[in-house]
């Protein structure tokens, strides 16, 4: 890796089954298991363009990249610090032809994008509203977890904005605004055709979901069998460990 990194304030870390090195905050936001979950979940075709709103280090466009290297990807981050490590992420792991990272909020997407301009919007928008929660000291952190300038609202307006008639739309999002995205979805004429819950195993409730949406399209939903982290072992399941390792889901 030849691009430096502060061992101080940073981490590296490898995604070996992506051959991805990662930087990331030593003290802020980092990634959990939501990005490659999510990346499994949406797929990515030959030669997509694809946006993700709210990319943090930049890890969602990496792994999207490394499943498709034919595709164009744009990672949208509104912290400028988080939206430079993402850069330089995306030099270190030699994929600059493939993936550009912009440094925008997502209510701004509208005056600097032309509409229907991409064929696959992904997002792990910040899960919790204004107010609720608990604080972390970790300077970033808030500004991940938490809605700040935009809401689940703007996310969703934003992805029906960008997104090609044909395209898709898919977030990976807390179980516990399921309804609330679902009503804004309808709000905003976009049809859920996907919907996966994701259990960290299963004795335990559903504490995410993985919804595909499209605009301009109606249909009955498919609710997939739900996703389970780890088994009755307590160990990592076979789903999350193929994820993990890089191979692909089964079509169909």
């Amino acid at each position: 890796m030849t691009q430096e990194w502060n061992a101080e304030l940073e981490t590296l870390d490898q995604l070996i089954g992506y051959d991805l090195r990662i930087i990331q905050p030593r003290h802020g936001y980092r990634f959990s298991v939501d990005p490659l979950l999510l990346a499994d979940f949406a797929g990515v075709r030959k030669s997509e363009r694809v946006v993700d709103l709210g990319t943090g280090c930049g890890v969602l466009p990496l792994l999207l990249a490394r499943r498709d290297a034919s595709s164009l990807i744009t990672g949208i981050e509104f912290q400028p610090a988080m939206a430079g490590i993402a850069q330089r992420n995306v030099r270190a792991n030699g994929l600059d032809g493939s993936i550009e990272i912009v440094a925008a909020d997502v209510v701004s997407l509208k005056s600097r994008f032309p509409v229907s301009t991409f064929d696959l919007v992904v997002s792990n928008p910040p899960y919790r509203r204004v107010g609720t929660g608990k604080v972390s000291p970790r300077a970033g952190r808030d500004e991940a977890r938490h809605e700040t300038t935009a809401v689940l609202a703007d996310f969703l307006s934003a992805a029906k904005y960008l997104v090609k008639e044909s395209g898709r739309i898919c977030f990976i999002y807390h179980t516990c605004r399921l309804a609330e995205l679902m009503v804004q979805a309808a709000e905003q004429k976009l049809a859920p055709l996907r919907l996966r819950m994701v259990h960290g195993n299963p004795q335990a409730p559903a504490r995410m979901f993985m919804v595909e949406l499209r605009k301009g399209r109606s249909g009955e939903m498919q609710v997939e069998p739900p996703l389970m982290v780890r088994g009755d072992d307590g160990g990592y399941s076979e789903e999350k460990l193929r994820i993990y390792r890089g191979g692909m889901r089964a079509e169909g």
